[in-house]
């Protein structure tokens, strides 16, 4: 009977060395995106817009309204708040801005990477915050886009509804730290209180309309 479980024991060892060592390297936040963009920066940009699919979108949408306004642009399509967190100092404090504007969240609602709770993404964002001061940068944190349904994740019924509390929470933060707020979700938001359809195709992703309204309500807080 040992020997039986001795051998079973030294098996499972073996299967999972072998299964480290199988696996493909993976730059699971995605450092290498920017990482010459990065290293082309002469001078310090005004503010770093830090985000996902959203962020990414806008700067292929209108690409000089950044350039125009010396943003920088660092949205990644797909990503969570976590990786948005682990590639922060990169793709942000690196870069020595004055402002950070913040939109993370739809896609940790949408489990693109595995189920993690509202406070947990919320904390994502709060420590973005946190490394944003330690380095003199000023936050703007943003409200999600009100979105009352992701489209590769149908199975989520409650979009709405984990919007506006994540929402909450943003804005309740941000009133207690006396950060600046850009309110995407009352700006795009219809009478159904989801994105307005003129505005967006999916309720989440912005059109080139959407996007020069969120232009406008950007520049009035940092400008």
């Amino acid at each position: 009977m040992k020997q039986t479980l001795l051998s079973l024991l030294v098996a499972l060892c073996c299967t999972a060395t072998l299964s480290a060592q199988d696996l493909p390297d993976r730059d699971w936040a995605n450092f290498g995106r920017y990482a010459a963009a990065n290293a082309a920066v002469a001078s310090a940009p005004k503010a770093v817009l830090m985000g996902d699919s959203i962020t990414d979108g806008w700067y292929r949408n209108d690409e000089a309204f950044f350039h125009d306004n010396n943003f920088v642009g660092r949205g990644i399509s797909g990503q969570v708040s976590a990786q948005m967190l682990v590639r922060f100092r990169r793709d942000v404090i690196d870069l020595h801005p004055k402002y950070v504007v913040i939109l993370a969240g739809i896609n940790d609602i949408a489990r693109n990477d595995g189920y993690i709770a509202l406070e947990n993404t919320f904390a994502n964002i709060v420590s973005m915050c946190e490394l944003a001061r330690a380095n003199k940068i000023k936050p703007v944190l943003c409200t999600l886009v009100p979105s009352d349904r992701v489209a590769w994740r149908p199975a989520i019924t409650d979009t709405r509804e984990q919007v506006e509390r994540l929402n909450t929470m943003i804005k309740d933060y941000a009133r207690k730290h006396h950060y600046k707020v850009v309110d995407y979700a009352t700006l795009l938001a219809g009478e159904n209180g989801a994105t307005r359809a003129d505005l967006s195709r999916d309720s989440v992703h912005p059109n080139l309309q959407g996007y020069k309204m969120m232009e406008e309500a950007l520049l009035k807080v940092i400008r």
